[in-house]
């Protein structure tokens, strides 16, 4: 069974940067397009980034130009590297595939004070 663990949040004043991990248990992690997903107080998760297999990325336009989405297979792990955060990025944040979506992890909070 595939496990997530994501880390690397925090409390960061807008304008900061901040770079979240999620590292996956379990064989073909190569495989797997990945996404990372945000989950607002109250709100329902969406989408923000993805990186498929051979590292085609893609974002939501809210995150477009501010968030690199990337993964190192060797370490079956996925990044999200976050600039310019604003309040509105204040969230929850979890990695999964982006299709056919395993147990959730924690996530990892994330808040941006003005």
């Amino acid at each position: 069974q595939v496990q997530l663990v994501e880390s690397g949040g925090g409390l960061v004043q807008a304008g900061r940067s901040l770079r979240l991990s999620c590292v996956a248990s379990g064989s073909a992690f190569s495989a797997n397009a990945m996404g990372w997903y945000r989950q607002p107080p109250g709100k329902q998760r969406t989408l923000v980034a993805t990186i498929n297999s051979v590292g085609t990325t893609d974002y939501a336009d809210t995150v477009k130009g501010r968030f690199t989405i990337s993964r190192d297979n060797a370490k079956n792990a996925v990044y999200l590297q976050m600039n310019s955060l604003q309040p509105e990025d204040t969230a929850v944040y979890y990695c999964n595939k982006r299709f056919n979506q395993v147990a959730w992890g924690q996530g990892t909070q994330v808040t941006v004070s003005s």
